[in-house]
């Protein structure tokens, strides 16, 4: 961690709006449980989706043995451990504990990294981020003001292919070419040009110089974009790598891109397996038949990816090899083909799990299926209430359940004002689709 230096009055910022928190992060974890209506929920921090078969295997018992036996994943990479008991949080916690899920009780939390899926598999990436991926989570873990984090707090590691750069992080360090890194700040005009190997550092000096921004401001605030003085934060990034020795240029940001709508591309990827989870729900036997997978590689892991997909890295990986293990898959439910409408549905808990959702939109999702091909690509996402919990950012068709029953359509453009449309049931969503979608 850097040490404390002088840094300049911040200066006012048209960029964004101040936002003030009127009460403290509830953000789950695997320490601080949420009561749901369906048990207690807890969720596991899993930086860059990266789990070895051990800890996978830990969580699929821990899930069998505390929870409803399924694992739940996030749009981070992370796992939700859904219908747990009252009173399991010892036993959470010692489980997870002993598989190494749980390398700091003070940052458990805030270990919020993604990282590109395919780094260092596929060839596509200007460099492999995994050293960045292990420097940043234990340099996270040392640093005692990382500890102030909210739970939302994000950092994305893009290995240049611009995956995981458009997921909106609070913190993003993206390869560049000739063993660079550009590190880009919320939604900032500019962006900082530095050596590779000092990603990681940067990375931290930049969460901590937001800590600090904010106390200063007075603003109390989870995410980068919540405070009004972006590019001034840059700036001060800047100067704290300076003292550090780290050469950092200012650049004008560049557009990034946003992330493929359904992540990897899925089957056999030169040596991976690429697998996506309807819903983001992974049963007993899909996780059963993905780490049995993975345990038979040489590199005896898996990736989570925040589209809610599964990479089983097998290096080596034959035609034959390949084509069985995604049959395999298959025929447990998980998604092996790029054309299928799953890549495009999502859904928030619904019924019964919340008790502020009007309708089981899973099941719903679920029965209306073939008429996701009417949205023109765009994803599809049901919600059970007005708060979209877990939506995705950018344009999409909202599915919105309304008191009394049906749904609300509004297909969602940035800049534009949305169009909405409603129906009664879900045999009615094609043509409910057809009205807002060219």
């Amino acid at each position: 961690m850097l040490a404390a230096m002088p840094t300049p009055p911040l200066r006012s910022s048209s960029q964004a709006t101040a936002v003030t928190r009127d009460r403290g992060d509830a953000c789950p974890g695997t320490l601080r449980l949420h009561a749901a209506d369906d048990g207690a929920l807890a969720r596991v921090r899993v930086p860059g989706g990266v789990l070895t078969v051990r800890q996978a295997e830990a969580l699929a018992e821990t899930a069998l043995r505390l929870g409803d036996g399924d694992l739940h994943l996030t749009s981070r990479g992370n796992v939700q451990l859904r219908g747990l008991a009252d009173g399991c949080g010892a036993a959470l916690a010692e489980s997870l504990d002993a598989a190494g899920l749980l390398p700091s009780a003070g940052h458990e939390r805030v270990r919020n990294i993604v990282a590109s899926p395919l780094s260092g598999l596929d060839g596509r990436g200007l460099r492999d981020v995994r050293p960045w991926l292990s420097a940043l989570d234990t340099a996270l873990c040392a640093s005692e003001a990382a500890r102030e984090l909210s739970g939302r707090f994000l950092f994305a590691l893009d290995d240049g292919r611009g995956d995981v750069a458009g997921l909106d992080a609070d913190v993003t360090v993206r390869a560049a070419g000739r063993g660079r890194a550009a590190l880009l700040l919320g939604t900032a005009e500019e962006t900082l040009l530095l050596p590779g190997d000092a990603a990681p550092r940067a990375a931290l000096t930049a969460a901590e110089a937001f800590l600090r921004t904010a106390r200063e401001s007075g603003a109390r605030v989870w995410r980068v974009t919540e405070l009004p003085l972006q590019d001034e934060l840059l700036h001060r990034v800047r100067d704290r790598l300076a003292a550090a020795g780290i050469d950092a240029v200012g650049r004008a940001r560049t557009e990034t891109g946003r992330p493929p709508a359904g992540g990897p591309p899925l089957g056999a990827v030169c040596d991976a397996l690429s697998v996506h989870a309807p819903l983001g729900r992974l049963t007993a036997l899909q996780w059963r038949e993905l780490t049995a997978l993975a345990s038979t590689t040489a590199r005896r892991e898996l990736r989570l990816t925040p589209w809610r997909g599964v990479v089983i890295p097998v290096p080596g990986l034959s035609e034959e090899r390949a084509a069985d293990a995604l049959a395999r898959l298959s025929m447990t439910g998980l998604v092996t083909d790029p054309a299928s409408p799953w890549l495009r549905v999502g859904a928030c808990v619904g019924r019964p799990g919340c008790a502020k959702s009007l309708a089981d939109v899973r099941a719903d999702a679920t029965a209306s299926l073939d008429a996701a091909g009417h949205t023109g690509g765009l994803p599809l996402y049901w919600s059970g209430c007005e708060r979209r919990c877990g939506h995705p950012r950018g344009e999409r068709v909202d599915v919105v359940a309304v008191p009394g029953g049906g749904y609300e359509l509004s297909r969602t453009t940035p800049g534009q004002a949305p169009r909405t449309a409603s129906m009664a049931g879900t045999g009615q969503l094609a043509t409910a689709l057809a009205e807002i979608t060219p």
